[in-house]
């Protein structure tokens, strides 16, 4: 197909609505192609959202002993923007042919925009073979994948766990070793009814918190949004015990009702100790708790989280970014080449939890000594690998489809109004399940 028509289809496709393109059109397209360069000096053009992604990939290309045997001497031409903006000026930019990244960040809130039409496809390199020799050793791969092949590379694990202060439950009289959420919230009702603490938070602000919040425990429970063929599952027990957790929490206070877990309001219930334990991936340590209450350092401790009594996995995970490498340009083998160093290798995924905190995705890593053997200052010098190495064995998949964004914003309301009290748990559901569908035809 000529270059002009794929760009007129791949521009459509950048801002129309799911479902008024044909995938094949655009599958049956080819890229603009350029010479692959196969050694020698690699200025990579790396776009990311986060300073740590810079930082980390700054320390990989001047590490000798994990650049070593490469056919590249790579240096990095960075540009840093806001998630959304990344991934609108790169589609963009391949419209227009113009000057796209060798190596781009895509927050997995992000990836579901290219899910449709095939732009993943024209975009992206297949990571196919690059991630075969891992097997099932290689983790959350599945919210990028694309009709059975991953185009991204998860930055780190974004394990979920209980984080908790020792000093608060000590002195409440909280187990440090719950079964159940259900016992859980029982702990939370006589805390806030007697000391107005609370043991979790639940996110009531915009729509993409809301539903992230709730994600996050419906993963745990064992169920999930869509399916591997990115049909909606939502329909389910597990979507209905969680809203109806989440409801009962809210209701009694036990789960603290927040705008979400980075708001002013949030800090200021960390700070006054009214919010005793949350339910968050890692990164919250140095996102949440670090930035928010540095003086809290010694204090807080973290644990698997309890189970649901209906089933379902001890910890969850939200949250993460794919690196995706651009087909058919002068850098994608020198990208994809960094990518695997940095990404799928010992050496490179110890040096990005050195440097940025991010988990192991190889799944062997979690019993890999020099890690298993590390502590971390601010939990008081807490093994943390003793409590994510069986979190990670247990870690949910994670699925995503084309139609994410749609039933973010539809299912964001009816689960705020259950939260509230104004409507049933099972009410909400239906409303969001009613909704998504007359906006999605499949």
């Amino acid at each position: 197909m000529p270059e002009l028509s794929r760009r007129r289809l791949l521009r459509a496709a950048g801002g129309a609505g799911i479902g008024l393109l044909a995938a094949p059109a655009l599958a049956a397209c080819g890229t603009s192609s350029a010479t692959p360069m196969r050694s020698g000096r690699a200025q990579i053009k790396f776009w990311t959202h986060d300073p740590d992604y810079i930082e980390t990939f700054q320390t990989a290309v001047k590490d000798n002993s994990l650049m070593r045997g490469s056919r590249f001497n790579f240096g990095l031409d960075v540009t840093s923007s806001a998630p959304a903006d990344i991934l609108t000026r790169l589609i963009a930019q391949a419209v227009a042919d113009g000057d796209t990244p060798d190596l781009v960040g895509v927050n997995v809130d992000q990836f579901p925009r290219v899910m449709h039409a095939s732009i993943a496809q024209n975009l992206f390199v297949d990571l196919t073979d690059t991630v075969r020799p891992f097997g099932d050793n290689l983790s959350k791969l599945d919210p990028y994948t694309v009709d059975g092949a991953p185009y991204g590379l998860e930055s780190g694990a974004a394990i979920t766990v209980l984080y908790y202060r020792q000093d608060l439950f000590e002195k409440y009289r909280v187990s440090e070793k719950v079964d159940t959420w259900e016992e859980f919230l029982e702990h939370g009702e006589r805390l806030n009814t007697d000391h107005k603490v609370s043991v979790g938070m639940i996110a009531t602000g915009d729509n993409g918190s809301i539903v992230n919040g709730f994600l996050q425990f419906l993963l745990q429970r064992g169920g999930g949004l869509f399916n591997a063929e990115g049909d909606l599952i939502l329909d389910s027990p597990e979507a209905l015990d969680v809203l109806e957790f989440m409801a009962r929490g809210a209701r009694s206070g036990a789960l603290l009702a927040l705008p979400d877990p980075y708001s002013s309001a949030c800090a200021a219930a960390l700070k006054s100790g009214r919010l005793a334990a949350t339910a968050m991936p890692d990164w919250y340590k140095n996102a949440g708790l670090q930035t928010n209450v540095p003086e809290q350092k010694g204090r807080w401790r973290i644990a698997n989280l309890p189970r649901f009594a209906g089933g379902g996995h001890i910890a969850s995970t939200m949250g993460g970014t794919g690196f995706a490498v651009l087909k058919d340009k002068s850098n994608s083998v020198a990208a994809l080449d960094l990518l695997r160093r940095v990404y799928l290798s010992r050496e490179g995924q110890i040096l990005r939890y050195r440097v940025g905190g991010y988990l192991p995705t190889l799944q062997p890593l979690y019993k890999d000594p020099e890690l298993v053997a590390s502590k971390d200052e601010y939990l008081d010098g807490q093994r943390t690998f003793d409590v994510y190495g069986p979190a990670a064995a247990d870690l949910p998949v994670f699925h995503q489809a084309a139609g994410m964004h749609i039933l973010t914003d539809v299912l964001g309301g009816p689960i705020l109004d259950a939260l509230k009290g104004r409507t049933t748990p099972s009410a909400a559901l239906r409303a969001g399940l009613k909704a998504y569908r007359q906006q999605v035809k499949r």
